[in-house]
């Protein structure tokens, strides 16, 4: 999938004197059904997550708190998206090089993800993404 078919979600923000409250529904406000869920904390200054491409799974992912860059590549190109609010999610399609870095102190990163862990999901070499990536038309 082209890294066009990655995009922010505007998730629904219900304002409130006493807090606001963000909802999320699957197949509403994200575009595949939610089979796990979990999220990144206490990540070190200067430390950098992901690095790796999924085969089949769809994922959203939310800065609940802090802030902290998602870089996405689909072999052609690359983007860089500042997540910093926890009513935007980045949805990243199947077959997209991901890097998070750039974690501001006391940044939380949640992931919706379509599918259970699964190890052979993964592509962690970007070498073997890039290969994948030549053997599909």
């Amino acid at each position: 999938m082209p890294l066009a078919d990655c995009r922010i979600i505007d998730l629904p923000k219900i304002t409130d004197v006493r807090g606001n409250l963000t909802f999320i529904e699957e197949n509403r406000h994200v575009p595949f059904g939610i089979q796990r869920v979990y999220y990144l904390y206490d990540v070190p200054g200067g430390a950098e997550r992901g690095g790796h491409a999924h085969k089949e799974l769809h994922q959203l992912i939310v800065a609940m708190s802090g802030s902290f860059d998602v870089v996405l590549d689909d072999g052609r190109e690359k983007k860089r998206f500042h997540l910093n609010r926890s009513y935007y999610g980045l949805y990243v399609c199947p077959m997209i090089w991901r890097e998070i870095d750039n974690f501001s102190s006391g940044s939380v990163c949640m992931v919706l993800a379509s599918n259970l862990y699964d190890e052979s999901d993964y592509y962690r070499e970007y070498s073997d993404f890039q290969a994948a990536l030549r053997g599909r038309p």
